[in-house]
């Protein structure tokens, strides 16, 4: 056989096999998503109604939103449906990214990479609720009261969508704490002692995360601190059942090592 041929079986062939069924799977990935958004458009300006409620409620009497750009009234519904999409779509998404990685785990990592998966999804939706039920309500009210006299509040709906995705983000990030925790705990790459002792650290860096992904006002930013705080004492509360025995340890460190 001559040089630059790859062997049947061999590691270049294996590695481009390995290509082909990770595109076929962002293929079906895409696809589930563009069905969804093309069976969610009819409603997009629904969609973008109920996205905007909040501060449609918080706004003065006669006020409303604007649209600065010519084209903000078509793409920034189009923008936000692709979004409720994507998160319809997200658990056929998680799925074909469990599908590829799962045949080249052990079994201990599959018991320990399907419950995060589907967790975090959870919490990461959870996330987005609090703030949409909770935070939005209370921060635009604040801002909406502190108005000054003779100036009406009016936002334009291409930097709101900007602004409520960077707070989706932010709170469904921050709700992935306990699972994060107790994912380290596991894996056995921190203690629960360890978690403990940096208590004072997280509770300063929770309220700097705060200060930095939220609007400049103390309410927003406790809103997101407190929560990461009290989210990583769960996950420290959590973890305590989820601590791996030694046993456990010893059996998965010679698989390793095979």
């Amino acid at each position: 056989m001559s040089d630059g041929q790859a062997e049947p079986g061999g590691p270049q062939e294996t590695f481009l096999s390995h290509l082909i069924e990770l595109r076929a799977r962002l293929v079906r990935a895409m696809v589930a998503v563009l069905v969804v958004l093309l069976c969610l458009f009819p409603w997009a300006k629904d969609i973008y109604s109920a996205l905007a409620a909040p501060l449609l409620h918080a706004l003065p009497k006669g006020a409303t939103m604007i649209a600065t750009d010519v084209t903000g009234t078509f793409f920034v519904p189009l923008k936000v449906t692709l979004m409720a999409a994507f998160l319809l779509a997200l658990p056929y998404v998680l799925w074909q990214a469990w599908a590829f990685v799962a045949p080249g785990l052990y079994q201990h990592e599959r018991k320990l990479a399907l419950p995060v998966i589907v967790s975090s999804f959870v919490f990461f939706l959870i996330g987005m609720a609090f703030a949409y039920f909770l935070v939005f309500p209370i921060a635009f009210g604040f801002f909406a009261n502190y108005t000054p006299e003779g100036v009406t509040m009016m936002t334009d709906i291409d930097k709101y969508l900007s602004f409520v995705l960077t707070m989706f983000i932010a709170f469904g990030i921050t709700f992935e704490v306990p699972v994060i925790v107790i994912v380290l705990v596991r894996m056995r790459m921190v203690s629960l002692e360890k978690l403990k002792s940096i208590r004072s650290y997280v509770i300063v860096g929770a309220f700097v995360v705060g200060a930095i992904f939220t609007p400049p006002d103390v309410v927003s930013q406790l809103l997101l601190a407190v929560p990461l705080w009290l989210l990583y004492e769960f996950g420290i509360l959590m973890a305590r059942f989820f601590v791996p025995p030694v046993a456990e340890d010893e059996t998965a460190g010679e698989a390793a090592s095979r």
